[in-house]
């Protein structure tokens, strides 16, 4: 079975870090590019994080690199969480490329050398994709598929009331993506939030004599003291893990087809994303994407365990 070649972008962020743990030694995903975007922290630390977290990884097939661009600064950051670095405060030595690509023209580059074939998952604010869009008004069609994570539909946000983290940063990037003629797929709030990895789940992640368990134990304990502290969690949320498998084990979620929008006005509810899911006769937007709406847990916690240590022996 041919590997499936996708882009990540990322804005790391320890979940993030994860996710990219489990994409890049996946023998399903052919990763030509991960792609830095502001978010969990600034555009500058999201791009070294990158550049880190390849180094750290050593892959057997190294990605493209995308730098974010610095006129995206979020109004909000994940600091409290992820450690002032992004990544728990490990401190990673990396040095900083000269030449660096904008993450959206190696958006741009790779769908172009590939049409059709590319899935895109995105794991922080759309404002890469975003761009890209706007950078070449054709793209959106020449794309495979659009797996994004972000967004709720029945619970409420975790940045505001209203709002879930990524959608927040960028509702106007957000509105743009979700109405763009691309194949898409939402794994929201709703079903990441539902995976939670507990110390015992950690136990059981692989160790130190490998570059994966060098840098899960670098980066994860951090995690898991800031959600006991902020979020009063004895576990962690790795909502980015879990959408990657939307991609690698479609098969362990549940979507249907919806009508989606984002609200990017709105005094309390800027960033919400928003569902049309009246009755066929009355609806007044067409459905514009899947939504995973359902999740086999076990499974997905099985998944991520079992990829995390596959990854160690990849190496």
């Amino acid at each position: 079975m041919l590997a499936r070649k996708v882009i990540l972008d990322v804005d790391p962020g320890i979940d993030d870090a994860v996710a990219l743990c489990l994409a890049l030694f996946d023998p399903r995903l052919e990763v030509v590019a991960v792609t830095a975007t502001g978010g969990n922290v600034s555009p500058q630390q999201a791009t070294l994080n990158v550049q880190a977290i390849i180094e750290q990884l050593d892959p057997p097939r190294w990605p493209r690199v995308g730098a974010a661009s610095s006129e995206s600064l979020p109004p909000v950051d994940s600091r409290n969480i992820m450690g002032a670095d992004g990544l728990g405060n490990a401190a990673l030595q990396v040095a900083e490329l000269q030449h660096q690509h904008p993450a959206e023209k190696v958006i741009c580059d790779e769908v172009r050398a590939a049409p059709e074939e590319i899935t895109i998952i995105t794991l922080g604010p759309l404002t890469n994709v975003a761009r890209a869009f706007q950078r070449d008004p054709g793209l959106a069609s020449q794309v495979g598929r659009l797996i994004m994570m972000g967004g709720s539909v029945d619970c409420s946000g975790n940045i505001t009331a209203a709002a879930e983290f990524n959608i927040f940063c960028d509702p106007q990037s957000a509105r743009l993506v979700f109405r763009s003629a691309t194949t898409k797929t939402l794994v929201p709030l709703d079903i990441t939030s539902r995976f939670i990895m507990t110390f015992d789940q950690f136990d059981q992640l692989p160790d130190e004599t490998s570059r994966v368990g060098r840098l899960l134990r670098k980066i994860l304990p951090f995690a898991f003291r800031s959600h006991r502290q902020e979020l009063g969690l004895e576990g962690i949320y790795l909502h980015d893990a879990v959408a990657v498998l939307a991609a690698t084990n479609p098969e362990l979620f549940e979507t249907t087809e919806m009508a989606a929008d984002v609200e990017t006005e709105g005094e309390l509810t800027t960033g919400a994303t928003i569902f049309d899911r009246r009755r066929r006769q009355v609806r007044q937007w067409r459905p514009n994407m899947e939504v995973a709406v359902g999740m086999n847990l076990q499974g997905v916690k099985d998944a991520i365990l079992k990829g995390l240590n596959q990854a160690a022996k990849v190496e």
